[in-house]
């Protein structure tokens, strides 16, 4: 309830009559123009070039890699009318774009000068979700970018599947201030039809549950040898290109709302605020809005000058009680209060909306200041969410710890004897669903329900602690070759 509340009254979301299908207003827009920006300057430093394919993708082209279409069947749309006539074949809306853009591919690529070939397109995905939607978070249609690459050898394409890996990690981390553990999904989760997939996972604190943030996939030889994706190399022997695809969604917007939002509102990261600071003249009748315009303008132009975006909110017919409220409610990194004693000394009011901090600062010095704290709110944000995180990270060799684990919220570090072992992953999934009802006195749980009781795994983290000889898979029992984190996850 508290998130739905959120993003309807900060002016994020609308909802519409198809559900699943959600409208972005303006200001959920702008902060997904905002990571647009940015991600657009770093990967055309990689050599990504953007570009657009049709949203269509026949029958027969969606079916030819058989677990690529398997993975996605359930969620797949289908058009199978035109007016009043029945098309002779059904045409998808693409769930991804795998099998719309590699045939262009293979019409492309002739030689090893034809590579690599880096294509990145801004569009948007239907997936029809059976399971509840959530806006941001689940939908049966988002917003996305979606990297596709093709190379002349697989070391070179397992160096795009890492760049884009690490594009995605500051995203979160540099723009939207949250903590991401990177590593790779296991067998049974990686991207279907691909070799191998990497991700970043997220932690919500309002709900103790883990979230995908993005996903980087090797995808191996897989759809060249479909789509008959060869060229010849500098000997004139035909060989098959190795492909990346990698993908980040509006999904992000959502993550970002539940990890820093609070009572009150949105609380924005100020790199992706729409606003980072609005000015509100304090007026009354003994202080009309002409006597502060002059002063108020002066302090956004000077605002402007540094790069700051900001707004002067002159509106008569609001007061500022009401403006203070609506602006904390939409997580405007800054509000500026100016009054006639704020005039009179030359100053303002400056009231920071992650922590409350209320500082007079000198106008004169206005525009430097706000700089100085906004990256300030910045690291900080970052630090108490990684602190957080931090704090509900645990390590578990034994089973009888790792639903009580669960319970208390936290992401589990467990030894695992390996990503290819997807009996025992389902044991555990199985294992602590029936485990977590028992303890919480219930019988079971709708198939439906976006999230699960049960755990999951999140990734195999890059960075893994020490493993000593001779520990255990915690289900298993089998010697452990690596640790894996588990989470109950959206």
């Amino acid at each position: 309830m508290w998130y739905s509340d959120v993003i309807v009254l900060s002016e994020m979301i609308s909802y519409y009559d198809i559900s699943g299908c959600y409208i972005l207003r303006p200001w959920s827009y702008k902060i997904w123009e905002l990571i647009q920006d940015w991600f657009n300057i770093q990967i055309k430093k990689l050599g990504v070039e953007n570009s657009y394919f049709p949203m269509f993708v026949s029958q027969d082209r969606l079916e030819k890699e058989k677990d690529h279409v398997e993975g996605f069947a359930p969620e797949v749309a289908w058009v199978t009318r035109s007016g009043d006539g029945e098309l002779a074949q059904p045409i998808a809306v693409r769930p991804t774009s795998e099998t719309i853009m590699y045939p262009a591919f293979a019409d492309w690529i002739r030689s090893h000068r034809d590579l690599p070939l880096k294509l990145n397109q801004w569009s948007n995905v239907v997936r029809w979700e059976f399971k509840d939607p959530t806006p941001f978070l689940r939908t049966r249609e988002f917003l996305w970018q979606e990297g596709h690459t093709a190379h002349a050898s697989y070391e070179d394409a397992d160096v795009m599947v890492m760049q884009a890996l690490d594009l995605y990690r500051r995203v979160y981390e540099e723009l939207l201030a949250i903590p991401v553990i990177p590593g790779y999904k296991t067998e049974k989760e990686k991207f279907a039809g691909g070799h191998q997939t990497t991700t970043v996972e997220a932690y919500i604190p309002v709900s103790g549950r883990a979230i995908q943030g993005a996903t980087s996939h090797n995808l191996w030889q897989n759809f060249g040898k479909m789509f008959d994706i060869n060229y010849q190399d500098e000997k004139g022997e035909t060989k098959i290109a190795w492909q990346t695809s990698w993908g980040l969604t509006t999904r992000t917007i959502g993550v970002m709302i539940m990890v820093h939002g609070d009572d009150t509102g949105l609380v924005l990261p100020p790199m992706v605020a729409p606003q980072q600071a609005v000015i509100i003249p304090i007026v009354s009748k003994s202080c009309p809005l002409e006597n502060l315009s002059g002063y108020c303008e002066d302090i956004l132009k000077s605002l402007e000058e540094k790069g700051i975006r900001a707004k002067l909110d002159d509106r008569l017919i609001y007061n500022p009680g009401w403006k203070y409220a609506h602006w904390e409610q939409k997580g405007v990194p800054i509000r500026i209060e100016v009054g006639p004693r704020d005039l009179e000394k030359r100053q303002a009011r400056m009231v920071v909306r992650f922590g409350g901090e209320k500082i007079d600062v000198s106008v004169d010095t206005i525009a430097s200041d706000i700089e100085k704290k906004l990256k300030e709110v910045q690291a900080n944000m970052l630090a108490k969410a990684s602190e957080f995180r931090d704090n509900h990270l645990v390590q578990v060799t034994e089973w009888k710890d790792f639903v009580p684990n669960l319970e208390l919220h936290n992401l589990v570090l467990t030894p695992w004897c390996g990503g290819e072992h997807t009996e025992w992953e389902e044991w555990v999934k199985e294992k602590s669903r029936e485990e977590s009802l028992q303890s919480r006195g219930e019988e079971g749980e709708d198939d439906r329900a976006a999230t699960s009781v049960a755990a999951k795994t999140l990734c195999i983290p890059f960075k893994q602690p020490e493993l000593k000889e001779g520990t255990k898979c915690i289900a298993s029992g089998l010697p452990a070759t690596c640790w894996v984190l588990w989470g109950r996850s959206y």
